[in-house]
């Protein structure tokens, strides 16, 4: 079993927290005033990234490395509703996905990213049952 190991620590009077993981440099994660300062991510920003990071790398993948599509950016955005009662959590997520590419069919970037939801994308799968997702792919040259 791998592990994954981020290092965390307050470093103000309030939710202000640097973290860190492997040799990377240091995030800033903080809550909105007045509970926190607003000077970093919040732990759904944080989500909302990897997230999205995590379906679009897995589709790249897919697409340049399985399929053997040139593919010459992705523009990803996340957009998070928020439930009204606590907690806070996300019930609903929508990932746009503008990719970049020439050669890339709409059906083609449909069926990577059904193996993405499916089978390899990790943090969709831990989010699958509890978060709606939605997700809008865009092909552009």
């Amino acid at each position: 079993m791998d592990t994954i190991t981020v290092k965390m620590q307050t470093i103000d009077e309030k939710t202000m927290y640097s973290a860190t993981a492997r040799e990377n440099p240091e995030i800033i994660i903080d809550y909105y005033p007045p509970i926190g300062s607003g000077k970093g991510y919040t732990s759904l920003e944080l989500f909302m990234a990897s997230f999205g990071s995590c379906v679009s790398t897995t589709l790249l993948s897919l697409l340049r490395y399985r399929m053997k599509k040139k593919i010459d950016g992705v523009v990803v955005e996340v957009q998070g509703t928020v439930r009204k009662e606590h907690p806070k959590a996300l019930q609903h997520i929508l990932l746009t996905l503008d990719i970049k590419s020439k050669e890339l069919s709409k059906a083609d970037a449909l069926e990577a990213l059904k193996v993405a939801e499916e089978k390899l994308c990790p943090v969709w799968s831990m989010i699958k049952g509890n978060v709606e997702v939605n997700v809008d792919i865009e092909i552009s040259e």
